[in-house]
């Protein structure tokens, strides 16, 4: 078998995985997609139900969960993704900030405060964990330089977007977005759509108003606007919703105490001669 067989039975194992969702319109040597609340073993429907708490999936540390397990999921996340060429995980005590930083292929010792990564290393996975906010992860148009970034209503607002992308050092072309609350689901107040009005009318568009005095806000629209922005041609994603999918996404909404999923972005080392 060829080298460049071999290479698309793994790309194809890559996007049918149980474990996530992949991430699409990236170069091809670029590797993102969204964990699954649950691995899927259901054989008709009248068997799903509700992902509660922690589920079976959870990666994150902070939930509640026992941390003995969660750390088991994360070793065990790496190993599903070594094949694709991942090295290690770089994760970030996430604060709803504007906080992003630049790392590489060393091991960072202290787990770092922040809401987006950089980096030109391969092999080096950037993850973000989320139940609800959006995770975003973008690349330029070489595929040699990547970022991932979580983005909750405050953090969109105040401009982790612009924060993270603002580190790159190269122009940014591609960007997906993954599961996170839609508009049907995201009732907020109108001190929410203040935030984003305030700044830029075109947010006007991205409210619906209810009856009550609250609005429902579409985070996916505004963060396309604010990638077409930052000169972003492409944008996917932003096609799902973890409130409404409750057999595949943690929701904080749907239930306050649940679990976390990481999305993910690497450029793959496993063919030394990408350039």
């Amino acid at each position: 078998m060829t080298e460049t067989a071999k290479s698309a039975i793994i790309d194809s194992d890559f996007f049918q995985s149980q474990y996530w969702q992949a991430a699409t319109g990236l170069p091809d040597h670029i590797y993102a997609g969204q964990t699954l609340a649950i691995v899927e073993k259901i054989q008709n429907s009248s068997q799903a139900s509700v992902v509660q708490d922690f589920g079976q999936q959870n990666l994150g540390l902070h939930v509640g969960d026992v941390a003995e397990a969660v750390q088991h999921r994360r070793i065990a996340l790496l190993k599903h993704l070594q094949p694709f060429g991942a090295k290690r995980l770089q994760w970030l005590n996430q604060t709803h900030s504007t906080t992003a930083y630049i790392v590489d292929d060393r091991p960072v010792l202290t787990l770092l405060d922040g809401d987006g990564l950089v980096t030109q290393s391969k092999g080096v996975a950037l993850m973000m964990m989320t139940a609800d906010c959006l995770p975003i992860v973008v690349s330029n148009a070489q595929g040699t330089e990547i970022a991932c970034l979580h983005a909750g209503w405050r953090g969109l607002a105040n401009g982790i977007i612009e924060s993270t992308l603002g580190k790159m050092q190269t122009q940014p072309a591609y960007a997906w977005i993954g599961a996170a609350i839609s508009q049907p689901n995201f009732e907020v107040g109108a001190e929410v759509k203040a935030a984003f009005v305030d700044q830029n009318s075109d947010f006007e568009a991205d409210f619906l108003a209810r009856e009550n005095g609250k609005y429902l806000a579409d985070l996916y629209g505004i963060a396309r606007k604010k990638l077409k922005a930052l000169g972003i041609g492409s944008v996917t994603g932003g096609d799902r919703c973890s409130y409404a999918e409750d057999q595949y996404f943690y929701s904080y909404r749907r239930h306050a105490q649940t679990g976390r999923m990481a999305t993910f972005i690497f450029i793959s080392a496993k063919d030394d001669k990408l350039v």
